[in-house]
């Protein structure tokens, strides 16, 4: 039985919930990148660097090539990258419109804005009710 193409793209998208993924391929987007220069860029443990790159190399977003000792990782094709470029556009728009809503609200409201840190230094504020203790019990 085949799998239906939306779940096919959920899994896909899936495979790249991961930051390490990510920022993996974000790496891999001018070319080859050696291992010991991926660990340098992204600084995390070798073992966790290797799980990473296992799963994306399983799911074939990207290939291995040994050049004597090293390995090293490339995208396996430019539409990776594509995506990745689609990413940071639409998260700029969303960026972008979450600014423009933040200066619609504080337009329609001028006044400064309420902070946790006012809370404790209000004079007015009623001190929270002391923590119950437990009575012991009667025998």
């Amino acid at each position: 039985m085949q799998v239906p193409l939306y779940q096919a793209k959920a899994e896909f998208f899936r495979m790249l919930g991961h930051p390490v993924r990510i920022r993996v391929l974000e790496l891999l987007q001018n070319g080859p990148v050696p291992v010991r220069d991926l660990l340098s860029e992204i600084e995390i443990e070798p073992s966790n660097l290797s799980q990473q790159l296992a799963v994306l190399r399983r799911s074939g977003i990207v290939v291995s090539i040994r050049e004597g000792s090293t390995v090293s990782y490339a995208l396996a094709g430019g539409d990776v990258a594509e995506l990745l470029r689609a990413a940071r556009r639409i998260l700029t728009e969303l960026i972008t419109g979450q600014r423009e809503l933040l200066a619609e609200l504080q337009q329609a409201d001028p006044q400064p804005a309420f902070t946790p840190a006012e809370a404790t230094d209000a004079p007015d504020s009623p001190a929270p009710p002391a923590p119950r203790r437990a009575q012991p019990a009667a025998n």
